[in-house]
């Protein structure tokens, strides 16, 4: 049973590990839900830039607060471009 486990979670947007690493983030009071997600990138060093775009090609702003990124409930492309 827990390869289907793996299989599922493997399959999951890589959108999704980065919510729940940033809902952590606020989880344990090092960002608020109101700070900009700009400040993500002074957690993140390297691997900013990727993620930077991974949130611009879902039509987010660095000014966006972070609450926005943890209140989006599916990753799903297709359904983000349907909604465009």
């Amino acid at each position: 049973m827990t390869q289907y486990g793996v299989a599922s979670s493997a399959a999951a947007h890589p959108m999704v590990k980065f919510q729940r690493q940033v809902r952590s983030l606020v989880d344990s009071n090092v960002l608020k839900p109101t700070d900009a997600l700009w400040k993500v990138a002074l957690l993140y060093g390297d691997d900013w830039a990727h993620w930077k775009r991974e949130l611009e090609d879902f039509e987010f702003t660095m000014q966006d607060p972070v609450s926005e990124l943890l209140s989006v409930e599916s990753w799903d492309e297709e359904d983000a471009a349907v909604m465009s």
